[in-house]
């Protein structure tokens, strides 16, 4: 009798890496993508503790166009999935997606979660000299 494995214990045997570099790190029973993202955790973690902000939300999913059928073919529904939703003192929501670089799908992806959301999207990234910044503002600061 031959002994077969499952698919996740398939997956778990090849070492597959990340097109961008990162490493997946786990912190809190959490994983997060980067270690980037997984500072940017800590960070309101810290910032809920001190009471700056309500609360936040890990990988909030965002429907940006729901599924349909067209001449006989299905197409799926996009989904953003960010990396943060706060919730602020004053009841405003800002959702946060951690990144060193924005790729073209996401710029796609942004204009459509703004076109349809009324919440306040920040691309951000964390900078040596400035600490967490927005990425568009950093940009401008290197010119």
């Amino acid at each position: 009798m031959t002994m077969r494995m499952t698919t996740q214990e398939f997956r778990k045997t090849r070492s597959r890496k990340s097109k961008y570099g990162n490493r997946k790190v786990e912190l809190d029973g959490h994983t997060f993508d980067s270690q980037m993202e997984a500072r940017y955790y800590q960070q309101l973690v810290w910032l809920k503790q001190a009471k700056q902000i309500k609360d936040f939300k890990l990988q909030p999913r965002y429907r940006l166009l729901d599924g349909f059928e067209k001449n006989g073919t299905r197409h799926r529904p996009i989904d953003y999935i960010a990396d943060f939703e706060i919730h602020n003192l004053d009841g405003s929501i800002e959702v946060v997606d951690v990144k060193g670089a924005v790729t073209q799908a996401f710029g796609l992806k942004r204009k459509m979660f703004e076109k349809k959301y009324p919440h306040k999207l920040s691309v951000v990234t964390f900078d040596k000299v400035h600490g967490w910044i927005e990425l568009d503002k950093l940009k401008k600061l290197k010119r």
